[in-house]
């Protein structure tokens, strides 16, 4: 099975969410294991880098993005080869809802633009969102409304 970066992340985030880990001082263990679970030593520094890139992502950002309420996110090539449709409509149905904010939209196109991949798919994107809330300040409700859909996803919705 070949690994990608993203698959480093979401093991990552399912194994370590609730964990209290310093990914700054407990970083060789961490990888430690990670080489352990059978990753590649080279898609887990990449993984790395994309969550220290995150982190500088959301130090960098200013004040939150205003747009008009009729204003459309324009999509480049690159963006949309990367974004199929179903992507790019659910990131536009994330904002409807008020999940994302056009500030963290521009993260997680940033985020995902960063991969090495061709394209991404829904699953992958739900993924980043959530990892993406899960760093941004003041994002606690959109998070855990995020994470309901990704875990109800992964694990079926049980009532």
């Amino acid at each position: 099975m070949k690994q990608t970066v993203i698959d480093v992340l979401i093991y990552l985030f399912e194994h370590y969410i609730d964990d209290e880990i310093e990914f700054e001082v407990d970083q060789d263990r961490v990888k430690s294991e990670l080489r352990d679970a059978g990753f590649d030593g080279i898609q887990i520094s990449k993984a790395f880098d994309w969550l220290q890139d995150l982190a500088v992502a959301n130090e960098e950002t200013g004040p939150e993005i205003t747009e008009n309420v009729t204003s459309h996110r324009i999509y480049s090539v690159e963006e949309e080869a990367k974004l199929d449709a179903e992507c790019r409509g659910f990131l536009h149905f994330l904002e409807e809802v008020e999940v994302l904010d056009a500030t963290n939209r521009e993260v997680v196109i940033d985020r995902i633009m960063a991969l090495e991949t061709d394209e991404i798919d829904i699953g992958q994107l739900k993924w980043i969102v959530l990892m993406v809330l899960f760093n941004r300040p003041g994002q606690e409700q959109a998070f855990v409304w995020m994470e309901d859909l990704v875990m109800d996803n992964m694990y079926g919705c049980v009532h």
